[in-house]
C-alpha cells in the first residue's frame, strides 16, 4: 500500500523501463534556434519560467501524492511511466550514481482533486497548475486525473542536460488547459494494415504531443481487418490475411487500454453506405449489385439501402462495436458515396418509384443514412459524420458531430454547420498524406480553425479538430515518421491560445520536440538541416 502511496524510481524502475518498449531515453539539451532548453509542446496557456535552475535529483527522484489527494491506477501507472522516463534521462552510470553534493529537486506531489474516471471522453477536464520553486518538490495540480496526465507530460518536458551533463528544471509555473475539446489523429489501417505494436508507438507520440482522441479508420473498401464474433466472414473473407492482418477483440482491447491509460479517447469509424466493398465479401447481399443495360456486370457498390436484412446486419455489427469500444462516440462515416451503381440497378428503381423518389438519389441516400443514425442512437451511441451527410440534407440529431475535410473553403462549410446548429470538427487543413518538400508544418501550423464567419456562438460550437493520415502510401515501415513532427504542428494549434500562432518562433521549438520524440523512440522526421545530441538509434 505505501507503494502506491510514495512511489519511488530505484533500480527496480530501472528493470521495468527495459522491460518496455523504446524508453531509453535522454534529455534534450539548448538546440539549433533560439529557444529556451526545457521548452514545452504545446506552448502552455501560461508559462513562466526564470533563468534559475534546480539540479534533479534522477538517481533518487519521488513522485507522491498530496495528503489529501485522490488516488487511482491511472496517476499510478504515470508515476511508473514518467519515472522511467527520468531514470533514464542519465544514461551514464557514474552520472546516475554519483553522490548528491549540492541541494536538489528530489519529487514531484500530485494533488488530484476528484475521483477519478475510468474513461476519457469528450467533455473531460484537461486543465492542471504546475509549479517548480524550490530545491524540494514541484508540485501538480489538478481537477481530473486527466490533468494530472496532462501535467506530468509537461513537467517531463522541462528537464534538461546542462553543459554539465546534469538533469536540471528551470524555475517555471505553468497554468494550463486545452482551447479546444477534442484533437485526434485519424489513422486508417485498410489501406494498408497497421501492426498493433505501430499504433501503439503512435499513441505514445499523441500523449506526447497532448492528442487526445485517436480516430480509428479500421475499415474501408480496401479490408476489413476488425474481427466481429457475430460477423466472422467479414475478417475472414474481408481482411488482407485472415491470421496476420486483422484486430482481433484482444488487441482492439490492448489499444484502447492503453490508449486510456494516457487519457486518449479511442473513436471507431465503419464508414457506409460506401466505403464497403470488403464488408461485402464476407456478407453477402449486403452491397447493390450493378448492372449494364439488363444484366449484372459482376460489380458492385455501395450497401443496398432497401433491404431490411441491411439494417439488421448494421444493428447487430454496432451492438457488438458498442460492446468492444468504450468511448460514447461512433464514426459513421457517410461520404464519397457514388450512385451510379444504385442508377443501374433495377430493383432499387422500383423500389424508389414505389415510395416515390424516382430519381432522387440523394434523397435514397438519406433514407438509409437516417434508419442508420437511428439504429446507432438506439444502441447508445453519439455520432460523427463526415459533412456530405448534412450537405445531402439528412435529419441528424442534435448533438451530431460534423466533420468538415473537403478542401474548398473549410471556412464556408464551417460556418454552414454551425449555423445549422451542429457541432463541428475541422480536418480539412490537416490532411498529412498530402505530402510536398520542406517544411509543410509550417503550413499546418498556420491555418487558424477559428477563422470563418459566425456568431461567438457558431464557433463555440466547433469542438476541435483532426490531422488525419490516411494508409494508401503509408505502413508499418512509415507511418510514424511520416506522421510526426507535422502532426505537432496541428497539436500545438489545437491545444494552445490562439495567440500562439508565430512560425517563427515555433521552428526552434518544435525543432527540440522532435529530438525529444526521438529520444523517446519515436521516430519523427526532422524538420530541416540541423542535428540531435542524441540521434535515432534503431
Amino acid at each position: 500500500m505505501l507503494r502506491q502511496l510514495f512511489f519511488v524510481i530505484s533500480i527496480a524502475v530501472v528493470a521495468l523501463a527495459n522491460s518496455q518498449r523504446k524508453l531509453s531515453l535522454d534529455f534534450p539539451t539548448p538546440l539549433l534556434g533560439n529557444t529556451s532548453p526545457g521548452s514545452v509542446w504545446p506552448q502552455p496557456e501560461s508559462h513562466v519560467s526564470t533563468a534559475e535552475t534546480f539540479p534533479v535529483a534522477v538517481e533518487s527522484f519521488m513522485f507522491t501524492y498530496a495528503s489529501k489527494s485522490n488516488k487511482c491506477d491511472l496517476v499510478y501507472e504515470a508515476f511508473k511511466r514518467y519515472g522511467a522516463i527520468i531514470i533514464n534521462s542519465a544514461g551514464d552510470q557514474k552520472l546516475r550514481f554519483r553522490p548528491l553534493t549540492t541541494p536538489m529537486l528530489t519529487g514531484l506531489e500530485v494533488n488530484l482533486m476528484a475521483p477519478c474516471e475510468d474513461y476519457p471522453s469528450l467533455d473531460m477536464d484537461e486543465s492542471y497548475a504546475l509549479d517548480i520553486n524550490s530545491m524540494a518538490v514541484a508540485t501538480l495540480t489538478a481537477k481530473s486525473v486527466w490533468g494530472i496526465l496532462r501535467g506530468m507530460e509537461s513537467f517531463s518536458q522541462l528537464l534538461w542536460e546542462s553543459d554539465s551533463g546534469q538533469i536540471v528544471a528551470n524555475k517555471t509555473n505553468i497554468i494550463d488547459k486545452p482551447r479546444y475539446a477534442h484533437r485526434g489523429i485519424l489513422l486508417d489501417t485498410s489501406r494498408h494494415y497497421q501492426p498493433v505494436n505501430v499504433i501503439l508507438e503512435n499513441i505514445d507520440g499523441m500523449a506526447y504531443n497532448k492528442i487526445n482522441v485517436f480516430h480509428w479508420h479500421i475499415v474501408d473498401d480496401q479490408s476489413f481487418p476488425y474481427v466481429s464474433s457475430v460477423y466472422p466472414d467479414l475478417s475472414a473473407k474481408g481482411a488482407y490475411n485472415p491470421i496476420t492482418h486483422i484486430y482481433t477483440i484482444e488487441d482492439v482491447a490492448e489499444v484502447i487500454e492503453y490508449a486510456r491509460l494516457r487519457g486518449i479517447r479511442v473513436v471507431p469509424e465503419f464508414d457506409t453506405p460506401g466505403h464497403s466493398t470488403s464488408m461485402g465479401k464476407g456478407q453477402p447481399g449486403l452491397l447493390t449489385e450493378c448492372y449494364t443495360g439488363s444484366s449484372p456486370n459482376g460489380n458492385y457498390g455501395p450497401i443496398n439501402p432497401t433491404v431490411n436484412t441491411t439494417y439488421t446486419f448494421i444493428q447487430n455489427l454496432f451492438t457488438e462495436v458498442k460492446s468492444s469500444f468504450k468511448d460514447a462516440y461512433i464514426h459513421l462515416g457517410g461520404d464519397e458515396v457514388s450512385f451510379s451503381c444504385w442508377q443501374s440497378n433495377p430493383a432499387i428503381n422500383n423500389w424508389m418509384k414505389s415510395h416515390n423518389m424516382t430519381g432522387d438519389y440523394k434523397k435514397l441516400e438519406q433514407v438509409y443514412i437516417q434508419q442508420v443514425l437511428d439504429i446507432s442512437a438506439a444502441i447508445g451511441y453519439s455520432y460523427i459524420v463526415w459533412q456530405e451527410v448534412v450537405d445531402n440534407g439528412v435529419k441528424v440529431k442534435a448533438d451530431t458531430v460534423v466533420e468538415v475535410w473537403i478542401n474548398n473553403h473549410p471556412d464556408n462549410e464551417l460556418a454552414k454547420v454551425t449555423a445549422l446548429g451542429y457541432r463541428a470538427l475541422l480536418a480539412a487543413p490537416w490532411y498529412l498524406d498530402y505530402i510536398s518538400t520542406g517544411e509543410d508544418w509550417k503550413r499546418y501550423y498556420s491555418y487558424e480553425p477559428s477563422n470563418f464567419n459566425g456568431t461567438a456562438e457558431q464557433k463555440k460550437l466547433l469542438i476541435g479538430g483532426e490531422a488525419c493520415l490516411w494508409g494508401e502510401y503509408v505502413d508499418g515501415s512509415n507511418v510514424t515518421p511520416r506522421l510526426w513532427p507535422r502532426a505537432s504542428a496541428v497539436a500545438e494549434r489545437l491545444w494552445s491560445p490562439e495567440t500562439v500562432n508565430d512560425v517563427d518562433a515555433a521552428t526552434p521549438r518544435l525543432h527540440q520536440h522532435r529530438c525529444r520524440m526521438v529520444q523517446r523512440g519515436i521516430p519523427a522526421e526532422p524538420l530541416h538541416p540541423g542535428y540531435c545530441k542524441h540521434e535515432w538509434r534503431n
